[in-house]
């Protein structure tokens, strides 16, 4: 009896992970889908290099207004609302940029899928948090980051059926598919239950306990109901504001959250994100669909990494997976950028050596800086202020990623040396001029060597150290690389 109601909480504790991680595949979806969508609406639009990166730059504005709102709309309306109100924005987003009539328009329909993409970026994996067993809570909020990357490949792959040379609007359909997932997050939240911890908080403790015993192994929910209703009353007894996190030993945590984000970020991994096509169409490659045929291919090596960055974090620890990560990301680069200087003696070998080194370098930062941003920051900070520390380093994570994404195509075209720029004719005989990448890889490049100098310094390791112990560590002003447990 006890073996099948064991069973039974798995299964429910599956369906509902399986259905709110749904808004982890639209996060990945919608940032994805414009990399294959952007060759056709530069030739649909004629779009000059400042309106694409404007383009696929407006859907991160909108997150960052998203992740600014989440943390106080769920306190207020719960963790459920918050997610539906995040699906039907997904669906209009998506009806919006398919239906856009003009470039401002679709970048105004971005800012409005953003702000759902940054809403469910926040909301989602705290629901999923909430509502999971004790036991097995790590594996469902690591199937998040999981449905992103598979959100994205997706995205490619959605991108790559609707390609079409020979109709420079076949991106409207590449869009307009975003509203089936969004379907599928609305109707099944409406038959999720609220999370147990928001209805504890709410004072509902009958509904709260209940939907903790459907969840819970039932050996272990009298310890865990016990525990929730202790967290609860420690977050009220001792509510954070946001100057706590300014004290002089947090500082150095602040610190280190914030500049992971920025080497994450600024070594260029949402270029080949969001413009792998562009890249791939620049090292020769004939025809956007091509382009997206060969972007298919990073989306998958993207979830494999990541699937094997989940069995590597715990094993080898973040130190080692940080500066592995990174070297080999930055030789990646480095490389890159040597090929497509000296593009003319390569021919048409230039296109497959891009490729190869694109997935090289995707599959270093999918085992490294992927994971590792997040979880970093979700371990450095004392509970107290865990919640302000993380918020501050997801903003910062946005506001990076924007910032790289909106300079992309400026860098390379402010790094393309007179007579090194790339030359090419669309399906329909149209001739094009792209900048030469080299110096933004060449600088991407240069960041990765900064971000090991950083790292060597201030980049603890947290496996195995309790919270308490990384507190008492920053207490006593100890140094980040001296943290270790034991």
């Amino acid at each position: 009896m006890a073996n099948g109601k064991v069973r039974q909480n798995k299964a429910i504790v599956i369906v509902i992970a399986a259905i709110a991680s749904t808004g982890g595949l639209l996060f990945g979806f919608d940032t994805g889908v414009i990399s294959g969508a952007l060759p056709f609406l530069k030739q649909s639009w004629n779009l000059t290099s400042g309106q694409q990166e404007w383009i696929t730059t407006a859907a991160l504005i909108g997150a960052v207004l998203g992740a600014l709102l989440s943390g106080r709309l769920t306190d207020i309306f719960g963790r459920k609302k918050v997610i539906l109100v995040a699906a039907v924005i997904f669906a209009a987003g998506s009806l919006l940029t398919g239906a856009a009539s003009s470039p401002t328009f679709l970048a105004l329909a971005r800012i409005v899928l953003g702000i759902a993409i940054g809403v469910s970026s926040f909301t989602v994996p705290l629901y999923i948090a909430e509502i999971s067993p004790t036991k097995t809570r790590g594996a469902m909020v690591s199937s998040f980051q999981l449905m992103i990357t598979i959100g994205i490949v997706a995205s490619y792959f959605s991108d790559l059926a609707f390609a079409n040379e020979l109709n420079a609007f076949s991106w409207r359909w590449m869009f307009y598919v975003g509203i089936f997932p969004a379907i599928i997050l609305f109707v099944g939240m409406l038959f999720l239950p609220e999370s147990p911890r928001f209805l504890l908080g709410k004072g509902k403790e009958e509904e709260g306990k209940r939907v903790l015993q459907m969840v819970e192994e039932p050996a272990l929910f009298e310890l865990a109901f016990e525990k929730l209703k202790e967290e609860i009353r420690f977050d009220k007894d001792t509510k954070a504001s946001f100057k706590d996190i300014f004290k002089p030993h947090l500082r150095t945590a602040l610190f280190i959250a914030i500049g992971i984000m920025f080497v994450q970020q600024f070594v260029g991994i949402n270029t080949v994100i969001y413009y792998a096509p562009t890249i791939f169409i620049i090292a020769g490659f004939s025809g956007a669909k091509a382009a997206i045929a060969a972007t298919v291919s990073v989306g998958i090596v993207n979830v494999l990494a990541t699937i094997v960055a989940m069995f590597l974090i715990d094993k080898i620890g973040r130190r080692k997976l940080y500066f592995i990560g990174l070297v080999g990301m930055g030789l990646s680069l480095l490389s890159l950028g040597f090929f497509f200087l000296f593009k003319d003696s390569l021919g048409d070998n230039l296109r497959y050596i891009t490729v190869a080194l694109v997935l090289v370098y995707i599959i270093f930062f999918a085992i490294s800086l992927g994971p590792l941003g997040w979880l970093i920051i979700s371990e450095i900070f004392p509970l107290k202020v865990r919640g302000v520390g993380m918020s501050i380093g997801s903003l910062a994570n946005w506001l990076f990623n924007a910032v790289v994404t909106f300079t992309f195509l400026k860098v390379a075209w402010a790094f393309t040396p007179a007579g090194l720029e790339i030359v090419n004719k669309t399906a329909d005989g149209t001739v094009t001029h792209d900048p030469n990448p080299a110096g933004a890889f060449f600088l991407y490049a240069a960041i990765s060597i900064v971000g090991i100098i950083w790292g060597i310094r201030y980049i603890p390791e947290t496996k195995g150290v309790t919270l308490e112990e990384i507190e008492e560590h920053w207490k006593q002003g100890k140094k980040p690389n001296e943290l270790r447990k034991g």
